[in-house]
């Protein structure tokens, strides 16, 4: 509730409070027309840097790896596009400084750094190869090591289910062919 409290009634109320001293500073639709063109300039410049953190993406992909930081930069650049896009100087200046790589890059990267990841249909923080706090804790670690065996398990004994199944259709091929 706290979080919810200062993001929807503080936040606004301190934007309200900067626009009724800049209006009273400069006039009404200077105020206006300055809170249009962050607005207009931000999403020309968000643009810009979403498209170049696109291509970084799409490298780093052809060359195997997986874009972890890239995403994360992807979604500081959303939050950025959402804060420009609200009317107020506050926002726009918070939003300006996601926007610029040397704010945004160290700040994703120490995101990356801190285990930042999707896990478990939640975002949480986890080191790597563990579960995250609260999904499959009963799971060992040794479960996540990466290692994959293929093959095929039957008693000794007994018959393979697939011999089964293949001699369940040969049967039936037969009595159709009777028929």
């Amino acid at each position: 509730m706290p979080f919810a409290l200062l993001i929807f009634i503080v936040v606004p109320l301190l934007e309200m409070l900067v626009l009724f001293e800049v209006a009273d500073q400069i006039g009404g639709i200077p105020t206006l027309l300055m809170v249009v063109l962050t607005a207009v300039i931000g999403v020309k410049v968000l643009q810009q840097q979403g498209f170049s953190t696109l291509m970084r993406a799409n490298d780093r992909i052809r060359q195997g790896q997986i874009p972890a930081k890239e995403i994360i930069e992807g979604m500081l650049l959303a939050a950025a596009g959402a804060m420009l896009l609200t009317p107020g100087f506050l926002t726009d200046t918070v939003g300006f400084f996601c926007l610029t790589g040397p704010v945004r890059r160290p700040l994703a990267g120490r995101l990356f750094a801190a285990g930042f990841h999707r896990a478990g249909g939640s975002w949480s923080f986890s080191r790597r190869n563990e579960p995250a706090q609260g999904h499959d804790t009963h799971v060992s670690k040794t479960a996540f090591r990466g290692q994959v065996f293929e093959g095929e398990y039957s008693k000794e004994g007994s018959e393979s289910p697939l011999g089964k199944e293949n001699n369940s259709i040969a049967e039936g091929v037969r009595k159709n062919k009777d028929k």
